[in-house]
């Protein structure tokens, strides 16, 4: 498997090279030069096979040979060693609950699959790996737990100081040694400019190895399509219409790429808060980056999100061909939290924000569709979230591995919106 570049001005890369690079030079995004088909037995056979299994099938042709397929079974079980339960929460609606990993997120998977990659790789070179990652929430926890004691590899986690929730911003602040946290004086959008910034700058790559754990990075970007492959291996009846909360637009796009593979979905819906600017890109053709604005679903507050270009690129950059198999909307937060009262009301089940917008853009597109079900992804759990219980007036379960968390001291490191800053931290590191 040969990798691309989305801005083609880069050489191509194999899966070990695109993993180890993060980003291509020309600063586009690595895509793969063809999408497997999975066989229609292998589809229709979901349910008799291991989630182990199917990852390993699903995500070996990308691989492409760079890891053998003994270790990379190994990789593949290690990564999805959790539950991904499929509960019915309506007549119409079920979530694919992907909170049940280590830190509580769906970024668990991503997380776990490429720190044992990047392990692997590891042992064929010298030097210390510089993994950078910026995160709105959830990915730097699941990051830092993913490569927390991994030898040879450094984590620098940059977060936007005040806008994350309490238990997030400790996941991301109480382990220490090898992972290091600041905390910017700015927005997610800022801190994914300048991790950006860092991975194509030529001289600071001459002097330290910097690769990205953010979903640009294909080994964080592929293992998301195993959610779609589980959800579907708990499925009865037809194919399902799937709402995926989305902020950076890494899981839609891992999402459509399994569809495009072979697993039947209806459609999909790339539910979004506040921050409109792929829906207004639905309705006037016109993809206008805007500065991110803060909801109450804050891991999906991102103005310029990365992945859609990944989006473009599997649709040929054709917004009819996009409208075929999704479409896009914007939940404001007072639906969201109404959501989220309702639910629980009606139902007894908690959602988490990022649920809860997902859930509203589902029932809307059912409303007129009375036969037609779907799939919402629950993408964290809602203990993570300091606003669910004042919104649904109830107390959410904090879970044992969340509590422990209070009785450890933050270490973060604040720093200014500042590349010269970033870059000093990251050539200390690499000594």
């Amino acid at each position: 498997m040969q990798y691309f570049s989305t801005n083609r001005q880069s050489p191509n890369a194999t899966f070990r090279e695109a993993v180890l690079t993060g980003q291509p030079a020309d600063k586009g995004l690595y895509f793969p030069a063809t999408i497997p088909r999975l066989s229609d037995g292998f589809v229709r056979n979901l349910r008799k096979r291991a989630n182990e299994e199917i990852a390993f099938e699903v995500i070996r042709p990308y691989v492409g040979g760079c890891i053998p397929d003994e270790r990379l079974e190994v990789i593949c079980s290690e990564t999805v060693n959790f539950p991904f339960p499929l509960v019915t929460i309506s007549d119409q609606i079920y979530a694919l609950e992907l909170f049940h990993g280590p830190t509580l997120a769906f970024k668990d998977v991503g997380a776990r699959f490429m720190s044992r990659c990047l392990q692997h790789f590891s042992t064929e070179r010298e030097g210390k790996t510089i993994v950078i990652v910026a995160t709105s929430g959830d990915t730097g926890g699941a990051v830092a737990n993913g490569f927390y004691g991994v030898a040879g590899v450094e984590v620098i986690i940059l977060y936007p100081k005040d806008k994350v929730s309490k238990v997030q911003e400790l996941q991301l602040t109480t382990l220490g040694g090898n992972v290091t946290t600041l905390e910017l004086h700015g927005t997610f959008d800022d801190c994914q400019r300048l991790a950006k910034q860092a991975l194509a700058d030529n001289d600071l790559q001459q002097r330290a190895f910097v690769t990205s754990a953010n979903s640009i990075n294909v080994a964080r970007w592929l293992p998301q399509q195993f959610y779609y492959f589980f959800a579907l291996k708990q499925w009865e009846g037809e194919p399902p219409v799937i709402s995926v909360p989305s902020g950076n637009f890494g899981n839609l796009a891992a999402g459509v790429l399994a569809n495009i593979s072979g697993l039947p979905v209806a459609r999909f819906i790339a539910a979004c808060n506040a921050n409109h600017v792929v829906p207004d890109f639905f309705v006037t053709g016109d993809y206008k980056p805007m500065p991110s604005v803060s909801t109450l679903s804050n891991a999906m507050d991102v103005g310029d999100p990365s992945n859609f270009v990944r989006i473009l690129e599997i649709f040929e950059k054709k917004l009819k061909n996009i409208k075929e198999r999704m479409s896009a909307v914007s939940i404001s937060d007072s639906r969201t939290a109404e959501t989220m009262r309702e639910v629980q009301s009606n139902y007894g089940y908690v959602l988490d924000p990022h649920g809860a917008v997902a859930y509203a853009a589902l029932s809307d597109s059912l409303a007129d569709d009375h036969e037609r079900l779907g799939i919402i992804l629950e993408t964290a759990h809602p203990v993570k979230f300091d606003s669910v219980s004042e919104i649904i007036g109830k107390q959410v379960m904090v879970p044992d591995t969340i509590s422990s968390l209070f009785t450890k001291t933050k270490v973060s490191i604040e720093v200014a919106d500042d590349y010269d800053t970033l870059r000093n931290i990251i050539l200390e590191k690499a000594r």
